[in-house]
């Protein structure tokens, strides 16, 4: 392993701090942009006064809602994505960078402000108005499979790094149970009385952890490798289409589309929603920034894959952690690290729960009822945390940017049909498209095994047919209702 105590200097880290710059002024220039197209109107009453019920419809301050939202989104998916990311060396911060900018914060913010409009709104609902109610029924489906799956990933990762933690011990199916447990009560009490009260303290310990693995990056950490256009993957695994579902949360992220309807109950002004829902993907971004860059600093390729081969990205944390902090800072960090899937698993529920009601049209105001749709939800959960966690891990990427494909060409059909720049978000719903056509090709495990070169020309064609029909569509559209 690396030296380290070769303490780096700014002139080692040239791409790691431009990236966070760039960060930065993306939030500041194009996500005012994007809030600009939309015309958030601070003077429209928002679904958590017109609605509120005491449950899910609560209206709470700018502050409270960032710190929900970042948690909702996180999970694990900044930290394990990047940290496999770092594989392919510097580039993958390009993803990162750009991804969060121009699709993931376009994304995060189209589906939080388009469900505001529509009562509080969740994908399904969304998908019914803009695509149209026969799709609706597989976006409903789809949508429900991926909360299930990123619950149940939510449940064994936590658990894994908590058994790790304690010295490997034989309490694994205890801690499954007992934070089985708590997303249980999570999902049904109201969203003010559980999670209202403790993420913003998680909230804390989440970004405290993230600038502690910085910090110690900085004074600790081997130089950062600058930045090269070359895969530097040990396995020579393509860049084009993998990075993109290898790296979700953090750049683009379908699973974002079914919690910023959660916060969108919760909003109290319309002139929030920039900072909840397009700055927290750039908060996240951040904290992918982060794990993907101490990944490269402390660790080669060689010894990257080594090292995930023989515990996955939770050893990696671990080792990352008691490097940069030692072992009190790294276990406050590891904790903090554990803190994301938690605080992510139970909104998938809580979504899910709403999600399943809204569909069969169930009171949610009744106790009785919220446990009638959450339990049967769990019991197919915890069926699959006996699957494998790999396998279980690629399902979930690829139906993840899936959801996030369908999740922009709503936000494309929204801003059309309003008469508004909707190129903002036909762009990254072209890309994402083209992507998860290509991987589905691809991949030898969940696709069809095809080589790069003919998975990636079949995707693109796909998705230029796709983008055709939809311009059809929308013309038939709006000379229908010319007529």
């Amino acid at each position: 392993m690396h030296a380290i105590f070769n303490r780096p200097t700014t002139h080692d880290m040239i791409t790691f701090i431009t990236a966070f710059i760039l960060l930065i002024l993306g939030y500041f220039t194009y996500g005012k942009f994007v809030d600009k197209t939309f015309k958030s109107d601070p003077n429209k009453t928002t679904p958590a006064h017109t609605l509120q019920d005491g449950v899910d419809f609560v209206p709470m301050n700018s502050n409270k809602n960032s710190f929900i939202q970042i948690l909702n989104i996180a999970g694990v998916g900044p930290i394990f994505g990047p940290i496999l990311g770092a594989l392919y060396g510097p580039s993958a911060f390009l993803w990162i960078v750009f991804g969060s900018i121009f699709a993931g914060g376009v994304h995060d913010y189209l589906t939080g402000m388009i469900s505001i409009r529509y009562g509080g709104a969740h994908l399904p609902a969304m998908a019914s108005r803009f695509l149209g109610k026969a799709f609706s029924h597989v976006v409903n489906l789809f949508t429900l499979l991926l909360l299930v799956l990123v619950g149940t990933v939510f449940v064994t990762a936590p658990a894994e790094m908590i058994n790790a933690l304690l010295g490997d011990t034989d309490y694994l199916k205890i801690i499954i149970l007992c934070i089985f447990i708590y997303y249980i009560v999570a999902t049904v009490l109201p969203i003010d009385k559980i999670i209202g009260k403790i993420y913003p303290v998680l909230g804390v310990l989440l970004i405290l952890s993230a600038v502690g693995i910085c910090i110690g990056m900085f004074i600790y950490g081997n130089p950062l490798p600058e930045l090269t256009l070359e895969n530097l993957h040990p396995k020579k695994i393509p860049y084009y289409p993998v990075i993109f579902l290898t790296i979700s949360c953090g750049a683009l992220s379908g699973f974002h589309a079914t919690q910023s309807p959660i916060i969108s109950r919760t909003i109290d002004n319309e002139k929030d929603g920039r900072k909840v829902f397009y700055g927290m993907m750039i908060l996240e971004a951040f904290i992918a920034m982060i794990w993907a860059a101490a990944s490269m600093s402390l660790l080669d390729t060689e010894e990257l894959s080594a090292l995930l081969a023989e515990g996955g990205p939770a050893a990696v944390v671990n080792k990352i952690a008691i490097i940069l902090l030692g072992t009190v800072g790294g276990t406050v960090a590891i904790i903090g690290v554990i803190v994301l899937p938690i605080t992510s698993g139970d909104t998938s529920f809580r979504a899910a729960r709403m999600i399943i009601a809204d569909y069969l049209n169930i009171d949610q105001k009744v106790l009785r009822n919220r446990f009638a749709v959450a339990i049967p939800l769990f019991a197919i959960s915890f069926i699959l945390t006996n699957m494998d966690f790999q396998l279980l891990w690629r399902y979930f990427s690829w139906s993840n940017q899936v959801t996030a494909a369908i999740a922009l060409w709503i936000g494309t059909v929204y801003l059309y049909e309003n008469k508004k720049q909707y190129i903002i978000a036909l762009v990254p719903a072209f890309f994402i498209t083209s992507v998860i056509f290509s991987y589905l090709f691809y991949d030898p495990t969940i696709g069809f095994n095809m080589s790069p070169t003919i998975s990636n020309w079949t995707g693109l064609l796909l998705t230029c047919s796709l983008t055709a029909l939809f311009f059809i569509i929308m013309n038939k559209r709006k000379k229908q209702e010319a007529q």
